[in-house]
């Protein structure tokens, strides 16, 4: 049994990961066709069930920050969890990046803190699966664009370690870096609820670019065939 999931249902092999619950509960809504609650344990809400084209999909929440999130996906992996795809938020570094926007995220950049846990020193990079990333691109279109994400294990402080990046969240680096340990596929879109010198991004917006992105995640994941 994994130490810090409770599994309730059988697992999928595909699964979305979001940091949090309540987010998890919302996509569990709109992607599954009757979601049955997997886990509960830690306040760490996961769903499984079919989508309504008949494909298994489990909808886990990770909490806050990359150490929760490298460890629920251990978790998710002995579960047997192969492909997972990050549904997450992120704040703009720049003045070119802003609110709304989806980004797929082309590789994660390591800054300072729990980067190291990963065996990556600051500026260097974690990539995403490269098929798992091309199809997740392919389903969002020009709905979203790539761009270098850097996770940071506190903000604003240390977002001055992040130069190179385009954005910063706190869990990108995190599930990709696992995931090549764990030998999973992984990828992550992210909206930018943040811009710089903008007003955050309303909560209704958010929901439906969360859910937009998760139907496209839901997708690439089922999905082998890349649409060009």
């Amino acid at each position: 049994m994994p130490a810090r999931l409770r599994p309730t249902a059988p697992l999928a092999p595909d699964a979305i990961l979001v940091g949090d619950p309540g987010r998890a509960m919302l996509l569990a809504q709109e992607l599954l066709v009757k979601p049955k609650m997997s886990n509960h344990a830690r306040g760490l809400w996961g769903y499984s069930g079919r989508t309504e084209a008949g494909d298994a999909l489990t909808i886990q929440a990770t909490g806050m920050g990359g150490p929760s999130a490298a460890l629920v996906l251990g978790d998710l992996a002995e579960l047997g969890v192969k492909r997972a795809i990050r549904i997450g938020t992120c704040a703009a570094l720049g003045p070119d990046v802003h609110a709304g926007e989806l980004l797929v995220a082309r590789a994660a950049l390591a800054t300072v803190g729990s980067a190291a846990s990963f065996g990556l020193s600051p500026g260097e990079t974690a990539p995403p699966d490269e098929a798992l990333r091309q199809r997740l691109e392919a389903r969002l279109g020009s709905s979203a664009r790539p761009a270098v994400v850097a996770s940071l294990d506190a903000w604003p402080a240390a977002a001055g370690t992040a130069a190179g990046g385009s954005a910063a969240d706190m869990q990108t680096l995190a599930v990709l870096a696992q995931a090549r340990v764990l030998g999973l596929a992984a990828a992550a879109v992210l909206i930018v609820c943040e811009g710089k010198g903008e007003e955050a991004l309303a909560p209704g917006r958010l929901e439906e670019l969360a859910i937009a992105s998760g139907r496209a995640a839901s997708e690439a994941l089922s999905n082998p065939q890349v649409e060009g």
